[in-house]
């Protein structure tokens, strides 16, 4: 059985997942912030590119030391974005 933790670990992978994976990436703070997340070739991201993103993410945030690659990578992007070949845009 899984534990309650391991049921909310399950059910926001797949709830980020899928958002991001969407024809309109429908998230509710990336509808108000005006955000999206594609590809390197500008393409919409797949479920398991969107799954990659969502692990690497969690590692990234277990470690901390991803989120200080954004200063000093080219294009400012987190080791997550780096990991999952993925980046975030934002809509006009």
């Amino acid at each position: 059985m899984f534990s309650s933790l391991g049921v909310l670990f399950v059910g926001n992978w797949l709830y980020s997942a899928r958002a991001n994976s969407s024809k309109r990436q429908a998230s509710f703070l990336k509808r108000r912030t005006k955000m999206m997340v594609i590809d390197l070739d500008g393409n919409r991201i797949s479920f398991r590119r969107a799954s990659l993103r969502h692990f690497a993410k969690y590692l990234t945030c277990v470690t901390i030391i991803g989120w200080f690659f954004a200063l000093f990578s080219k294009r400012r992007q987190t080791l997550h974005d780096m990991i999952a070949g993925t980046v975030v845009l934002r809509r006009p």
